[in-house]
């Protein structure tokens, strides 16, 4: 046998033995922790990579990784996959907990591969995609000063990647500590109904440290943590619509802040859809409306993708599209609490700002605001530093935007959303439908002339009286001949007219700041 068929022959042999080493991390080669998962949860750790990403696309970092006191493969891959991965064709970087390994916790190699990949990510320009099903450290090397007092750098490297790369968290099971943390400091979070949960601690710690009794459900699941809380954004009936939402999030961003955005073909127009607009947002100040579908007709068809929409609902954000074009969508929702702005409303703009400020996304802001939430109530939910968070975020963007006032412009609240010339948009647009004042008509009218009422022979018809004499000077003609705004138009040119917009406008604006290092958030 010639030295290079030895050769080769050699190298089979090896190349069996490491085909056979891969082979054992595979589900197939793991059927009773598989069979445990398929329990509990829909998918597996590699199953759920395999859904989320194009097929064959994935190549593992780490995978062959365990701990040296380890048993051949007790652990495999150290309950942590990772690796490269593309989705809709760009690279991503994409960890998965693996449940079936000490319950998806970190042991010391996993806990490094999170952080190698981490930094991959930030190095490489690449979303950062976690499918988190498991604990924190895991107990049997967390408590051990020799490991633990190391520590890591993850965290840090997380905070300095926010708004370079999108990060998304889909929580796919139990998720207490370490990985909400990893996903607070997400972009985009999605639970699973009844199978997600999330928090600081579990229910057993807490009962432990606290006494406080109350079931895993309760405490954070999907009810608590997504519609109550907002520290998610989404959630969704199973792991496929879960892992769907992720892909539809990431499509409208670039993969990193330097990168263009990601845009698709225009639709065709459609004379009749525009003509819908006309429809949909009364005069009467009185009646409400659903904001969600004059947004769904204002963007291209079945483009709009709302964020947050089971929290403060009083709000409405959303990511659309206008002529192929990402953007990011405000607006106030006249079917809750008439689109008033409260402490929950304010947080869940401002963060939004912030996203689509940091990826290049346009901000189209829908104005229909009777001002911000008064009393008591809103004193104790501190929302005087929750409003001037939203004020904040907007202050920072460099992105286009545009205002759009469809009804109601009030107060501070018009401010707050972009109204006039307020934040120096690029174009300040309202619908015939349009009141912009400092309060409410009613309001003001009891206020400024409450002795004149008082004193009349007849007050409610003087109050009538007053009330259609101010609302004459409310008009959005008014506003155009003061210079507040730019143009009244008719609904239906809604969509020409916002799209010219942003195709003259440049993709950042310059916005010089004082020699400073940095803003001080309010919150």
């Amino acid at each position: 046998m010639s030295a290079a068929t030895t050769a080769q022959a050699e190298m089979r042999d090896l190349l069996d033995l490491l085909e056979a080493e891969q082979a054992q991390l595979a589900d197939a080669a793991r059927p009773d922790a598989v069979a445990r998962q398929h329990r509990r949860a829909a998918m597996t750790a590699r199953e759920r990579i395999a859904a989320l990403c194009d097929p064959g696309s994935f190549e593992e970092l780490g995978g062959l990784v365990r701990e040296a006191a380890d048993a051949r493969l007790d652990k495999p891959a150290d309950g942590l996959v990772a690796g490269m991965a593309r989705i809709d064709g760009r690279w991503v970087t994409v960890i998965a907990q693996d449940f079936t390994v000490q319950g998806g916790s970190s042991g010391v190699l996993g806990s490094e591969k999170i952080e190698r990949a981490a930094k991959g990510a930030m190095r490489q320009g690449t979303p950062l995609v976690m499918l988190l099903d498991g604990g924190g450290h895991r107990i049997q090397t967390g408590q051990d000063s020799r490991h633990f007092a190391l520590a890591n750098p993850l965290f840090h490297d997380l905070a300095r990647m926010s708004g370079w790369v999108p990060m998304v968290a889909a929580m796919l099971g139990a998720g207490f500590a370490g990985p909400t943390n990893y996903a607070g400091l997400a972009d985009f979070v999605v639970m699973v109904r009844g199978q997600s949960c999330m928090g600081l601690a579990g229910p057993a710690l807490v009962k432990a440290g606290t006494g406080e009794e109350i079931d895993i459900e309760a405490l954070g699941g999907a009810a608590a943590q997504v519609d109550r809380n907002g520290l998610a954004d989404l959630g969704v009936a199973d792991e496929g619509e879960a892992l769907d939402a992720v892909r539809r999030f990431l499509s409208y961003l670039p993969s990193n802040a330097q990168e263009p955005l990601p845009m698709t073909p225009a639709p065709a127009e459609d004379a009749a859809r525009d003509a819908g607009l006309l429809d949909l947002v009364p005069a009467n100040t009185r009646k409400a409306y659903d904001v969600r579908k004059v947004a769904a007709l204002i963007a291209d068809p079945d483009s709009l993708f709302e964020i947050k929409p089971t929290y403060a609902r009083n709000a409405v954000t959303a990511f659309a599209r206008l002529g192929g074009r990402p953007v990011g969508i405000i607006a106030n929702q006249p079917m809750q609490m008439g689109g008033m702005l409260t402490s929950p409303a304010c947080e869940k703009i401002a963060h939004f700002v912030a996203i689509c400020d940091a990826y290049g996304l346009p901000l189209v802001y829908l104005i229909d605001v009777p001002g911000f939430s008064i009393g008591s109530a809103a004193e104790k939910s501190q929302l005087g530093r929750r409003s001037a968070k939203l004020i904040y975020e907007l202050g920072h963007a460099t992105v286009p935007r545009i205002s759009l006032v469809l009804r109601k412009g009030y107060g501070l609240g018009y401010f707050a959303m972009c109204g006039g010339r307020s934040f120096d948009a690029d174009a300040a647009l309202a619908w015939p439908t349009a009141e912009i004042c400092a309060m409410s008509i009613e309001g003001a009218v009891n206020v400024a002339y409450r002795k004149e009422i008082e004193r009349s022979p007849d007050p409610e018809a003087r109050r009538a009286e007053l009330v259609a004499e101010m609302r004459a000077r409310i008009t959005p003609l008014g506003g155009a001949e003061g210079f507040g705004l730019d143009d009244v138009i008719d609904p239906r040119t809604t969509r020409a007219r916002l799209i010219a917009v942003l195709e003259r406008s440049p993709a950042r604006r310059q916005n010089p700041m004082p020699p400073k290092f940095r803003s001080i958030v309010p919150i």
